[in-house]
């Protein structure tokens, strides 16, 4: 357990909580606590989805800025690194993953929660990329995951801005996939989490290792890696459990063991 972040499991699914207070500042102790939380939930068996949550007020605020100010450029140099490594640590997590995203997601707090594969939003949320405001631009993913999910020019007007986006225009813009209440965010990120628990473990890490590297490759070279993960998933007893389980039964009533 981290002083600042913690991973819980409950019935498969697992909770990488931030709690630091006020804002949940990702200084340099939350970066490598964010880092080995990721290491525990991807080796640990029992953890078959993630969910991201900084609690019932707010997801991240961003980086620490106090920090960051009386940091030179080779301290810099070593701390922008450990944090994009940290916040890569989460996307590369083997599992489904969503942020449960309440109060403010902003800079780094926004980078976080486009490590997951879904994000659900209170309506009352607004995310952003204001590091333009203090003379920098985004360093733990904002100008490379955001431009893969929303499109080039959409994540510059961002970043070029620096502006608050509010709930429904995320949901529009495809930042978040779907708005709840706020004292339902939680809940429905557990609900979608939830759905993964039971099943097929090893065919969701392939869907997403397949989905995630074909975006970094040609549609060639994409299609050969999708080919290798389809097949090589014959070596597993869910894909045979699975098949059986449809030609004796019919779709939808399978049970995994999760290899």
């Amino acid at each position: 357990m981290g002083e600042f972040v913690t991973l819980e499991v409950e019935a498969g699914v697992g909770t990488i909580r931030l709690d630091r207070p006020p804002v949940n500042a990702l200084n340099n102790q939350v970066q490598a606590e964010l880092a080995e939380a990721a290491k525990e939930a991807t080796e640990r068996a029992d953890v078959r989805a993630v969910i991201l949550y900084g609690g019932e007020k707010t997801f991240a605020g961003g980086a620490d800025i106090k920090e960051m100010a009386a940091r030179s450029y080779v301290e810099m140099r070593t701390f922008g690194a450990a944090l994009s490594a940290s916040l890569s640590r989460l996307a590369a997590i083997p599992k489904p993953t969503v942020a449960a995203i309440t109060g403010y997601a902003l800079g780094g707090g926004l980078e976080l929660a486009l490590t997951a594969d879904y994000r659900v939003a209170g309506d009352n949320v607004k995310v952003g990329q204001p590091e333009i405001q203090l003379g920098i631009i985004p360093g733990a993913g904002g100008t490379q995951r955001l431009a893969r999910l929303i499109g080039p020019s959409k994540a510059k007007d961002l970043v070029y801005t620096g502006r608050f986006v509010k709930a429904e225009e995320a949901l529009a813009l495809g930042i978040v996939d779907q708005v709840v209440a706020p004292d339902d965010v939680y809940s429905a990120a557990h609900k979608w989490a939830a759905q993964f628990a039971e099943g097929p473990a090893v065919a969701l890490a392939a869907a997403k290792a397949a989905i995630d590297g074909g975006l970094d490759v040609d549609l060639a070279n994409g299609l050969k890696l999708e080919t290798q993960l389809f097949t090589a998933l014959w070596a597993t007893e869910d894909q045979a459990n699975g098949m059986q389980s449809f030609i004796d039964n019919g779709p939808g009533k399978a049970t995994f063991e999760g290899k």
